[in-house]
């Protein structure tokens, strides 16, 4: 589905990503770990048109993104939740999610609400709510529903427990693979590198822009190197 071909990304002068390649098929999960400034959140902002590369590919259903505006990514099927939720503050739930929906034609906006709705009962209770007003897990909520607006085939995870209590993050992760199970592929880039490769497929490891390991998740959860220096082993 997403494959990325020997990126190199830049910050002025700063080489952020390293010659990175690495694929997400159709269904999986995918965590990208790693310490912070790893380069992981660089990487889905490349891929949503945020930032470009200065070398090498990136492909979606194995057409090139290179040069794509960030609105036509969205519209090919790529959802991208950033890292700090960022959601409308002074915009009601229901508007954020209206706004998720810009790609998509008009007449999908409704079927898409009550899809939103139904898989968070907690949004549409609070659907005229002021989004500045809720809670960390609420916005989390909003940000991934919003997402979904757009219908994505592919939706992008940056950091999605940053900030909430552990019963939350415990649902936020319930809720993700629900939306695995029923269709969305997941790219997940996440600090909680225990959590994240205990629900993924397969993980690969970033340090300073460089990917240093590559494997199924079990694989990572039982390696010792990645145990001292993510998991807490």
């Amino acid at each position: 589905m997403l494959n990325v071909q020997n990126i190199n990304v830049y910050y002025g002068n700063i080489h952020a990503i390293k010659n990175i390649s690495f694929n997400v098929e159709t269904g999986e999960i995918v965590s990208l770990i790693g310490a912070n400034g790893a380069g992981k959140s660089t990487i889905l902002k490349t891929v949503s048109g945020l930032l470009r590369t200065k070398t090498g590919d990136i492909t979606f259903e194995e057409k090139s993104l290179k040069g794509v505006a960030p609105h036509k990514i969205v519209g090919r099927g790529i959802a991208h939740v950033p890292e700090g939720r960022r959601v409308f503050l002074q915009m009601s739930v229901e508007e954020n999610l209206e706004m998720g929906a810009f790609t998509a034609p008009r007449t999908t906006i409704e079927g898409s609400l009550a899809n939103v709705y139904e898989r968070f009962p907690r949004l549409k209770e609070r659907r005229r709510q002021i989004a500045g007003t809720l809670s960390g897990g609420e916005q989390q909520m909003l940000a991934m529903g919003r997402a979904l607006m757009s219908r994505p085939k592919l939706m992008m995870l940056d950091e999605p427990s940053m900030g909430l209590a552990p019963i939350l993050v415990e649902q936020i992760f319930e809720i993700i693979q629900e939306l695995n199970k029923t269709g969305t592929t997941i790219l997940l880039v996440e600090q909680n590198a225990l959590m994240a490769l205990s629900i993924a497929t397969r993980g690969y490891v970033l340090e300073t822009g460089k990917i240093v390991l590559h494997a199924p998740a079990k694989e990572l959860l039982a390696n010792d190197a990645v145990k001292k220096a993510y998991l807490g082993g």
